[in-house]
């Protein structure tokens, strides 16, 4: 009976390392298909409910029409800055403030030995103050706290401009030697934002040209309808797409061998960087990126309406009559006269 116990976990254990070997060590924590379904599932496919639903979709008729389109660009930053924090503690103003240029002397003389120039560095003072300690006075019968200076920090941050990823790791290192480790943020510039909004409406025009075509050749002419229309455009950092997870949790084998409790270490929490999907992209340009991109996007979508059917209106014609008389006298005389029709 133990062997057969014994033989099942291993199972799941051979299961799970090789979904990880797939997957990676990302674990999707909204995902609720427990390993005890998927075994019990045989070789029957499991289908993202999300996805079954999208093939299943009812279409429903209509005459508006609707042309919505949506067109997303992958475009390498042309410029980085990183940023990092510092802080400096000393007796003195003057000796805080001189061990602080010395730290971000020796960071610009290792940065400009990569090619990173001091034009490309900048110094953000964030604050320089103070530093207290409680100093306490023995009394007779008392004992007394006084807040007496002991030192100064002075704290800053350091913006280094390059313009090659690879450079980076170079920038890492001479800051760490400098004892920086505080890495603050890292911002992407792009220098042609225009030009690569026009290059996405240009795309989208000729999407929306093209379906307008389809619609004529399905007996539609478009001239017969009204149009209404509704347009956006987006630019997304890398830093707003980072998300966290933790790794799977491992198995000990050697708690099995000596018929222990299985102890779980602490799984550290990790980040990766998932860009927007294309799923609801007609265009996309540059869809392959090996390092995270800045991601700019444009929507336009066209609803038209069947033009109100003119009612034509019939003139009205109004017909007089003039009721007149005649009166013949014996003599063979006609005389005309005017019927009154008022009374």
């Amino acid at each position: 009976m133990k062997k057969s116990n014994l033989f099942v976990l291993l199972l799941l254990v051979l299961g799970s390392t090789a979904i990880a070997q797939h997957k990676g060590n990302y674990n999707q924590i909204t995902q609720d298909i427990s390993r005890q379904n998927i075994l019990s599932a045989g070789n029957a496919t499991i289908y993202n409910p999300v996805v079954l639903q999208q093939i299943n979709k009812v279409l429903h008729a209509s005459n508006v029409l609707n042309i919505d389109v949506k067109a997303l660009q992958n475009v390498n930053a042309t410029t980085y800055t990183a940023i990092f924090n510092l802080s400096q503690i000393g007796p003195s103003a003057e000796t805080t403030n001189a061990l602080m240029k010395q730290r971000v002397d020796s960071i610009k003389l290792r940065l400009n030995a990569i090619g990173i120039s001091p034009k490309n560095f900048a110094i953000d003072v964030i604050s320089f103050i103070p530093v207290y300690e409680v100093e306490v006075t023995k009394k007779l019968f008392s004992k007394t706290y006084t807040e007496v200076p002991k030192g100064f920090e002075l704290q800053q941050n350091i913006h280094i401009q390059f313009t090659k990823t690879n450079q980076f790791e170079a920038i890492l290192e001479a800051c760490a030697k400098s004892e920086v480790y505080n890495l603050v943020k890292v911002d992407y510039f792009i220098e042609n934002i225009q030009e690569v909004y026009k290059n996405l409406q240009d795309q989208l025009l000729k999407l929306i040209e093209d379906k307008k075509a389809y619609y004529n050749s399905l007996g539609f002419d478009l001239s017969q309808y009204d149009v209404a229309i509704a347009d956006d455009k987006y630019c997304y950092f890398p830093k707003d797409f980072y998300q966290s997870y933790q790794a799977y949790n491992s198995v000990s084998f050697e708690a099995l061998d000596k018929n222990k409790g299985v102890t779980s270490a602490k799984k550290q929490t990790s980040y990766y960087y998932q860009p927007l999907t294309y799923e609801t992209f007609d265009v996309v340009v540059n869809p392959s990126i090996l390092e995270p991109v800045v991601q700019i996007g444009m929507h336009i979508k066209l609803v038209f309406t069947p033009k109100p059917k003119e009612k034509k209106t019939e003139p009205i014609t109004k017909t007089k009559i003039d009721h007149k008389y005649y009166v013949i006298s014996p003599n063979g005389t006609i005389d005309v006269k005017e019927l009154n029709t008022k009374n």
